[in-house]
C-alpha cells in the first residue's frame, strides 16, 4: 500500500478517529522540540486522555462553535 493510499484512507475515517492517528503518529515520531514550557507533555497527556475516553474530544465544529466562529 502507498503513502498516497494510506493518506486517502486516513482521511475518509471520523475526526475522533483521524485526530487518535495523527497524534499516535506523532507520539512514533523522535522528539525534536525542547520542551521548556511543559507544552509538548501537556499536549501528550491530552492526546493519551482522548486515547483512552474518545467520547471526551471535541469536533472541529464544535470548537470553532465554542470559539465563536
Amino acid at each position: 500500500m502507498s503513502i498516497e493510499e494510506i493518506q486517502a484512507n486516513a482521511l475518509r475515517l471520523p475526526e475522533d478517529q483521524r485526530a487518535r492517528l495523527a497524534g499516535d503518529l506523532l507520539a512514533s515520531l523522535p522528539a525534536l522540540l525542547v520542551d521548556d514550557d511543559d507544552g509538548i507533555a501537556e499536549a501528550k497527556r491530552r492526546s493519551e486522555d482522548l486515547h483512552e475516553n474518545p467520547d471526551s474530544g471535541l469536533t472541529w465544529e464544535e470548537v470553532k462553535s465554542n470559539l465563536g466562529r
